[in-house]
């Protein structure tokens, strides 16, 4: 059988590899098409892309069906729920969870397809960049932004929260180097629109959880958060860009809980 390997390796000139995992890239949209194209590209050597969609009404249907994607309708779960469906929904036990406004870099493309001939681990991290007012942040609360987005469906499954949802693993979780791309908004207004929903679902999320915060968490909260990324982890080398995405975090802090107490104070608890 070795010499049958070695012909195939010598007439086509790569190594034949009968063990290749299959893989699915699975992701979630509505009303995605302005960066889906980029996404669905990086994601090209898939052997299946998987989409749930909650009620589209612009291109996204029609820009995953020129991809040949499996399209799921589901009304929403949630960002947990919502995505551990598409995790269910695929084919294939190895996964790649994508949102639409991200994409694989070509080298992280080509590390993802290395690994898959002999994969050493069931679950796989690697850095997210993020691009914010135009420029790749690199630096505080933005990077590396390690996301667990590759795994074996059987050892790992997306948590049940509603909003900061992420990837249970029941295994150790492995480390690549290279990077996930990500669009943080096309421009503050809508950037902020996102984060007023986020921070909606959080104060709901913790208050589901019986949190309770007084005034010295509310004041607290923004300020340790901007020494951690903006003093220690150096967000002012992203220039004005980092900056603003660091007062935005802080500002969120304090939303967060600001939403959570009024919650409280609405329903006497």
């Amino acid at each position: 059988m070795a010499y049958f390997y070695q012909f195939l390796q010598i007439t086509y000139g790569k190594t034949y590899n009968k063990m290749r995992a299959r893989i699915s890239a699975v992701l979630i949209t509505k009303n995605a098409q302005t960066l889906l194209e980029k996404c669905l590209d990086s994601v090209a050597f898939a052997d299946e892309i998987v989409i749930v969609d909650s009620g589209s009404s612009d291109r996204t249907l029609a820009i995953a069906s020129a991809y040949k994607a499996k399209v799921i309708h589901q009304d929403w779960l949630g960002f947990g729920p919502q995505k551990q469906l598409a995790v269910q929904a695929a084919s294939h036990d190895w996964v790649l969870c994508l949102d639409a406004d991200e994409w694989l870099s070509p080298e992280l493309i080509n590390e993802i397809k290395a690994l898959l001939d002999n994969p050493q681990a069931l679950a796989y991290q690697f850095p997210r960049c993020n691009r914010f007012m135009g420029r790749f942040l690199r630096h505080g609360e933005g990077y590396p932004d390690w996301s667990l987005r590759l795994f074996h469906r059987g050892h790992a499954r997306w948590s049940d929260d509603l909003v900061h949802e992420y990837v249970i693993a029941e295994t150790p979780v492995h480390k690549l180097r290279h990077e996930l791309m990500h669009e943080s908004g096309e421009d503050i207004a809508l950037y902020l629109n996102k984060q007023n929903r986020y921070t909606s679902l959080q104060a709901e999320q913790l208050f589901q959880r019986g949190k309770h915060v007084g005034s010295a968490k509310l004041i607290l909260s923004p300020l340790l958060r901007f020494v951690k990324f903006y003093v220690f982890r150096r967000g002012f080398l992203d220039g004005i860009p980092g900056l603003v995405h660091i007062v935005i975090g802080c500002f969120n802090s304090y939303i967060k809980y600001a939403k959570l107490i009024e919650l409280r104070r609405l329903t006497n608890k």
